[in-house]
């Protein structure tokens, strides 16, 4: 891989899939599915020989053992500078303590500290909250992000799974306060799951945040490992599992997997390839966060990047996944606007060719 795109409305070039570590460790939450760090060291560098430089974890993973883990294997592979490290906070660390979790400037800036010394590194590149804590003023949250930029703690700041309103009411007011601007927000994007294009996929474009995806496989749905059967569902793997929380499969899904099958038999590729080429390819959509379990998955993944899918087999996925937005989203289409808004008119914000992609390389990329 050696196509990367900057991240947002900032100078950050980041590679078109991430590396997720969530399952390194074999402690706390995600311990279930977890590698250890000999497990681990493989599927690391096969993500770095592949041109990948954009590596995302958080203090909450694995209890931190992701973060010790990773800080070591950077260290021995004497990549920090390469690499745009991005950790996260918002989940609590000690559950005793009301102050060590949320979003309020006394924990996030313990949060800080603690990930750095894990890290072994003395800035992160990409800070995200881990997810909206519901009460912590957005102003509070601003400025603190903005404050660690100052000291030099981290280098970005950006936002990971927040409603649209408070991603665009903080990127609101760090423009008008001139404070350190939110680059990135995190979020589900999948086949299986297309609720954020009602606003994120807009906002995202509209205010400069990069939109980064996650669990671009539907939390596996989409990898190729299920099928539907007379008793249910055939595969192993967490969906199958009855000891481990998964998403309940609805009839839209197995929809969607057949689409899926389909496409990707005729391209002659795997369905999860297919999966992340779709994600890595819609709007607003700066990189895509893949995990592995094996450096020849890892590898499998990078190949959902060296093709391009065709217009009719895209409008297959399209029509087959396409989401119930409902009320009032269905008045922003093109079909409602040419009915009721400025019917028998061809309207539209710019021309064609108004603002080609600008790419510095031997080549422009075809997905």
């Amino acid at each position: 891989m050696n196509h990367y795109y900057l991240l947002g409305r900032s100078g950050l070039r980041v590679s078109q899939l991430a590396l997720g570590t969530m399952n390194f460790g074999v402690d706390g939450f995600h311990a279930a599915y977890g590698k250890t760090e000999e497990e681990a060291e493989p599927i690391f560098h096969q993500y770095l020989e592949a041109g990948g430089n954009l590596v995302d974890t958080a203090d909450f993973y694995t209890a931190g053992e992701s973060e010790r883990i990773l800080g070591r294997l950077i260290d021995r592979a004497g990549v920090r500078d390469r690499l745009v490290l991005t950790s996260k906070a918002t989940n609590t660390v000690d559950p005793a303590d009301p102050n060590a979790s949320g979003n309020g400037r006394k924990h996030l800036v313990r949060a800080v500290e603690g990930s750095l010394s894990r890290l072994g590194t003395d800035y992160i590149d990409l800070y995200l909250l881990h997810t909206w804590d519901r009460i912590t003023p957005v102003e509070e949250v601003v400025h603190t992000l903005d404050d660690l930029v100052r000291a030099g703690k981290i280098r970005y700041a950006g936002l990971s799974d927040v409603p649209a309103w408070y991603a665009a009411r903080a990127q609101s007011y760090a423009e008008a306060h001139g404070l350190a601007p939110m680059i990135n927000v995190q979020l589900p994007y999948s086949l299986v799951t297309r609720g954020i294009e009602a606003e994120f996929v807009s906002m995202a474009q509209s205010l400069g945040m990069g939109l980064t995806a996650w669990s671009p496989l539907g939390g596996g749905l989409l990898s190729g490992k299920y099928r539907r059967t007379g008793e249910g569902m055939s595969g192993t793997g967490r969906l199958t599992n009855p000891d481990a929380a998964g998403r309940e499969i609805n009839p839209g899904d197995w929809k969607v997997i057949e689409a899926l099958e389909g496409v990707a038999a005729d391209l002659g590729r795997s369905m999860a390839q297919v999966a992340i080429n779709w994600v890595a390819t819609q709007p607003a959509v700066a990189s895509v966060i893949v995990g592995a379990s094996s450096p020849a998955q890892l590898a499998s993944n990078f190949g959902a990047l060296d093709f391009e899918i065709p217009a009719d087999a895209r409008r297959r996925l399209d029509e087959a996944s396409a989401p119930d937005l409902g009320l009032p989203y269905g008045m922003f289409t093109p079909q409602y606007q040419s009915w009721v808004v400025s019917p028998g008119l061809g309207i539209g914000d710019k021309p064609a060719g108004y603002a080609p992609p600008v790419f510095n390389g031997a080549a422009q990329p075809t997905a």
